[in-house]
């Protein structure tokens, strides 16, 4: 089969756009032009014999010239003069559709052309296929934020739209504009501090898109720069497929959907980052997409899919996207916002939504927009980008510049007020809200109220292998602590070599364990900014539902348990044996269970400080504060006893966890042990020649001798449960109260307004991500 397409661009213009055919009678494989006059791929020089076939380049036509020059003798004598009429009756028309069946139709001269012809009006444009899709309707959309001086801000001003199956919906304006607070809007992922009002229905209805039906793309990749292309996939094939579908089948979806994004050449890459070398960033943007569409999902957000991209890459991107629905068969609704589109990205476009300061200027047809602005009387010049001329245009941030470009003539707010009045008494604009209320009554098919993905154990078990890999790939989350703890551990078994069991070895013996608890286990914070990102990856894949909180807890737990083991054992035995403390197998066991303890302690806090304060820097600087104040309380550097009682002892000494460490380290290192005492007392008396390791601990370490070594090191264990079952109440806590927050700030204060937030892609209303 051979297609030849027509598009028209606006009123004046008629864009020909032929695809090349499989038929090797019709076309040789030379550029020369065509000879055939009854070639489906040559009705353009069916109707004009003077142009040059030139292997069906795109022409540009304006059809007053046509018009004017084109007599009945310049026509082939086997053209049937419908064609010509049928040519310029496109402008109610997105597509014209010539189909040849075979070669025999070619070799019909009396072929009806018109009969071959199918046409499809913009603005009623409802495929059968498509009534088991996703129509989204926004009415009266207004979003505010909190000005704190002045009140509120607006972000969003009534805004009115749709998005309809099969369609690419691009949402433009100049920065500023508001064109991710509406995506986020529409997605339900606006921040606590704004407050929403207005309407937004899902096939007419308030209803939740039941998990996998709809994606988000956001517009940082947020990757796991240490996999290659198909491990990121795979992995989250497995994380969001069901347990109905075996490996196998989940590694062909994976690959499949690899292959749709034009990733196969890459697919054994890893996807880099931070000064590490790896895929382009128009193939990261496509991964983060392949991972969205795993589940094929009827419902799909990008934000900013082009950002950071060349003009090559940003098409290719965007094409992909565009023929997502061409490959799979699903009728995709698909919205993007986008800053600056290239022409043959813009072309792309089904519907255009143009913003400016939060106002609609524009709504329609993306093929329509040209005509808009030639209308109101900014016409775009000739061979210029029709985007760069909408987004120079409305854009106030260089009005000055653009006030010296046009002599003073207007202002770009009069210029953009025009604009709006202008859209406002168009036709296209009454159509709006017709075509919404059309929507809201037509009969749907009923969408998928629950869909299931991998189990909980299933989820539990990829998320610790995959956790596994990354910090087995990633130097700075271990193995440049490792390191540094060998080389410190070093210093430590020099300087205090063989400490021997004189009286001056007590005291020696309580500073290097204290070291050990409070400063080899400080610098697990070093490994807080992987951490981070491995939260920027959760929250993502958390939002669009693919798995929740308490999984990412244990499989990071599980994971990290054997890398924390071995920055303990090697480290632990270099600085333990050196210097010569307590002999035992059981005593070096417990020295290593505490210092493990210790690290999975701090990390447990650089958690809870991560669910807090996202930023890496602040973070550590945090972190390293809290830690500082726990050691200062401890019960070294200043004893229990000595500690002023409000604050700093009840309840600080209490709840700092190197009060345990110290005082189990101290209890393994001199109980039952004996030291000799060769000090001398001032008042000339007998001096006892030993001195008990209790006798050390109750008087001279002031520690608790109420319970064993045993209850310290519970009490520690106790911690790393409580540190990440509260990191996971503020986790869940969030989930559960930013809906309600958000909800209560949206409610109308004076006059009643219809208000329905709909969240179609947040975890939380994801009944099987739970979890």
């Amino acid at each position: 089969m051979a297609r030849a397409s027509f598009l028209p661009l606006d009123k004046n213009r008629v864009m020909v756009n032929t695809v090349r055919s499989n038929l090797s009678s019709c076309h040789p494989p030379s550029n020369a032009s065509c000879k055939s006059s009854k070639c489906p791929r040559c009705l353009y020089m069916q109707v004009f014999p003077s142009s040059s076939c030139s292997l069906h380049k795109i022409k540009l036509l304006k059809l007053s010239d046509l018009m004017a020059s084109l007599p009945r003798s310049t026509l082939q004598p086997n053209t049937n003069p419908e064609i010509i009429k049928t040519a310029f009756e496109m402008e109610n028309t997105s597509m014209i559709d010539i189909v040849v069946q075979n070669e025999s139709d070619q070799e019909d001269a009396d072929l009806n052309m018109k009969q071959l012809i199918r046409t499809r009006d913009i603005d009623h444009h409802q495929p059968a296929d498509d009534l088991d899709g996703v129509f989204l309707t926004w009415k009266d959309l207004c979003v505010t934020v909190s000005d704190g001086k002045s009140g509120t801000k607006p972000i969003l001003q009534s805004l009115i739209g749709y998005a309809r199956p099969g369609e690419l919906l691009a949402i433009m304006g100049p920065s500023g504009c508001g064109k991710s607070t509406l995506l986020d809007a529409l997605a339900g992922r606006l921040s606590s501090n704004t407050r929403q009002t207005g309407e937004i229905l899902i096939n007419g209805r308030k209803q939740v898109l039941a998990y996998g039906t709809s994606a988000y793309v956001t517009q940082d990749d947020t990757l796991m720069m240490t996999l290659t292309v198909r491990e990121a996939v795979y992995y989250s094939a497995q994380l969001q497929l069901p347990d109905s579908m075996s490996k196998s089948e989940k590694k062909e979806r994976a690959d499949m959907t690899i292959r749709e994004m034009g990733l196969q050449e890459a697919m054994n890459t890893r996807i880099g980052g931070w000064g590490v070398k790896g895929i382009s960033g128009g193939q990261k943007r496509r991964v983060s997409i392949c991972i969205e569409i795993l589940t094929r999902p009827k419902l799909l957000f990008l934000d900013e899919p082009t950002s950071g991209l060349d003009s090559a890459a940003s098409y290719y991107v965007m094409s992909r996207i565009a023929r997502l629905g061409q490959r799979d068969g699903i009728g995709r609704t698909v919205i993007a916002s986008i800053h600056q589109p290239s022409s043959e990205v813009f072309k792309l476009f089904h519907n255009l939504c143009l913003l400016s300061s939060g106002r609609a200027v524009y709504f329609g047809p993306a093929s329509a927009a040209n005509e808009f602005f030639s209308l109101s009387g900014f016409p775009c010049p000739t061979l210029q980008n029709p985007s760069d001329h909408f987004l120079k245009t409305i854009n106030k941030d260089f009005e000055k510049d653009f006030e010296e470009g046009l002599a003073g003539v207007l202002s770009t707010e009069e210029v953009i007020q025009l604009l709006i009045k202008s859209y406002k008494s168009t036709e296209r604009y009454q159509q709006v809200p017709k075509q919404v209320a059309e929507i809201c009554k037509q009969a749907h098919g009923d969408l998928e109220t629950k869909r299931s993905h991998a189990s909980f154990l299933t989820q539990c078990l990829v998320l610790t292998r995959r956790s596994f890999v990354n910090m087995y790939r990633d130097l700075g989350y271990y193995w440049l602590r490792l390191a540094i703890y060998i080389a410190l551990a070093i210093g430590l078994g020099t300087v205090y070599f063989d400490i021997g069991h004189t009286y001056a070895s007590i005291q020696a013996r309580g500073s290097l364990l204290t070291f050990i608890a409070s400063f080899l286990t400080f610098m697990a914070i070093g490994g807080f900014p992987s951490f981070v990102e491995d939260m920027k990856i959760f929250e993502r894949e958390r939002l669009n539902g693919h798995y929740g909180a308490v999984a990412f807890v244990i499989s990071n737990t599980l994971s990290a348990v054997p890398y924390l083991l071995l920055v303990s054992i090697i480290p632990g035995a270099i600085a333990y044996y050196l210097p010569g403390l307590r002999k035992g197998q059981e005593y070096f066991a417990y020295f290593v269970s505490v210092m493990f303890a210790c690290m999975m302690l701090v990390e447990s806090l650089m958690m809870l400080v991560a669910s807090i304060v996202p930023n890496y820097l602040m973070g550590i600087i945090t972190g390293a504060g809290i830690q500082g104040l726990m050691i200062l309380v401890g019960g070294f550097f200043r004893l229990p006893n000595d500690l002023p009682k409000p604050v700093w002892k009840y309840p600080l000494h209490e709840i700092a966890f190197h009060k345990y460490a110290y005082q189990g380290m101290f209890k393994n290192e001199f109980e039952g042990a004996v030291f000799q005492n060769n000090q001398k007392l001032d008042g000339g008396g007998p001096v006892p020649t030993i001195i008990t390791g209790d006798e050390i601990l109750r008087d001279t370490w002031q520690a608790e001798m109420g319970y064993s070594k045993w209850g310290d090191l519970a009490v520690l264990l106790g911690m790393i449960a409580f540190y990440r079952l509260l990191f996971l109440v503020i986790i869940k806590g969030t989930e559960k109260f930013k809906p309600l927050i958000k909800a209560f700030k949206s409610r109308p204060s004076k006059k009643p307004t219809a208000q329905v937030t709909v969240n179609p892609s947040s975890a939380p209303l994801h009944e099987e991500s739970k979890l």
